[in-house]
């Protein structure tokens, strides 16, 4: 099992998603997209609650992209 590294610039920078419940489009790999908040995160998946209140689990490997502002 791969530990979680905090020490990683993108992990710091999802953290901080979490902590100010940033909304986010994630980009995946087979072209679709989501929109919403994330709410926590591991070394393998992202936990994120959509614009239309759908909890969804993100595998790490599927995401292309993560766009915020």
């Amino acid at each position: 099992m791969t530990a979680f590294d905090t020490g990683f610039p993108s992990v710091r920078q999802i953290q901080s998603f979490v902590k100010n419940k940033t909304p986010v489009e994630i980009g995946l790999m087979n072209n679709k997209t989501l929109e919403g908040v994330v709410k926590w995160q591991d070394q393998n998946c992202l936990s994120l609650v959509t614009t239309s209140q759908e909890k969804v689990l993100v595998w790490i490997q599927a995401i292309a992209y993560i766009r915020y502002r």
